[in-house]
């Protein structure tokens, strides 16, 4: 009887959720969902309960994460109408080897504290309103594939440091506000071809050089044209004061010539 009631329980147990969850994944979760507003309310079991223990082996309780062996191993939430900043508490998301965050609302800085994700292999957090400069610490984040940072408000360089990252194979800043030079480690590999084709930078008005097209056949920059205005009006005043002082210089010898005849008397 005491082995029969010993099984029951053994078998009992792996149905019930992990009453122990780690601490980081804790963290990183319940701070994530304090930084975001969910209008159409589809994180609804993203709660303190389920904070608490949110996988159970390879099962996860929350609606956009896939767990492995009890950790956080995928955040996936595109296109749920997410708005807020990012919460730099993602760090503590150890294991996470996907983050998406795509086609939202994000707005505010990407933290550079998620250099700490080091097991990150997919970054997307395309097409939401993050701002402020791509940090060059997501170089750290030595297992990168892909970064994914289109249609954001992002400023500054494209940093140097991300072409340090040698197992990334998909890479898109493109429709940002960025400027600068692209590294030549993101656009160049052995045999002159491009790491990356120019789709992956375009839309970035103050960015230039390989693999985009070369700037003297992207037209008249504005700098250029009102250099142009300021040279063409120049000349004409000057031309314009010539024609005067010409006109003055006739008129006195003209005066001059007068003033010298001498008048005959009538008869």
């Amino acid at each position: 009887m005491a082995h029969v009631l010993l099984l029951f329980l053994l078998l009992s147990s792996t149905h019930l959720p992990s009453s122990t969850s780690d601490p980081e994944d804790e963290s990183c979760l319940s701070n994530l969902h304090a930084s975001l507003s969910d209008p159409t309310n589809s994180l609804r079991n993203w709660t303190r309960t389920t904070f608490a223990s949110p996988c159970n082996g390879f099962t996860s309780y929350l609606t956009g994460a896939t767990c492995n062996n009890g950790r956080i191993y995928k955040l996936s939430l595109p296109n749920l109408s997410l708005s807020g900043q990012i919460s730099p508490f993602l760090s503590n998301c150890t294991n996470l080897q996907s983050l998406d965050l795509s086609s939202n609302s994000f707005s505010g800085p990407i933290p550079p504290d998620l250099q700490s994700l080091v097991n990150l292999a997919v970054l997307n957090l395309s097409s939401n309103r993050l701002d402020g400069p791509i940090p060059p610490q997501l170089a750290y984040c030595a297992y990168l594939n892909v970064i994914d940072l289109h249609g954001n408000l992002l400023t500054g360089p494209i940093p140097q440091e991300l072409g340090l990252l040698v197992r990334l194979t998909a890479f898109d800043v493109s429709n940002n506000r960025l400027s600068g030079p692209i590294p030549a480690l993101l656009s160049n590999r052995s045999g002159g071809l491009p790491r990356f084709n120019a789709s992956s930078f375009q839309g970035n008005k103050g960015v230039y050089g390989y693999p985009l097209p070369p700037l003297r056949n992207r037209g008249l920059s504005v700098m250029a044209i009102v250099g142009i205005g300021l040279g063409s009006g120049f000349l004409s005043l000057v031309l314009s004061f010539t024609a005067v002082c010409i006109w003055l210089r006739v008129t006195e010898e003209r005066v001059a010539g007068e003033e010298g005849k001498i008048t005959m008397p009538e008869y």
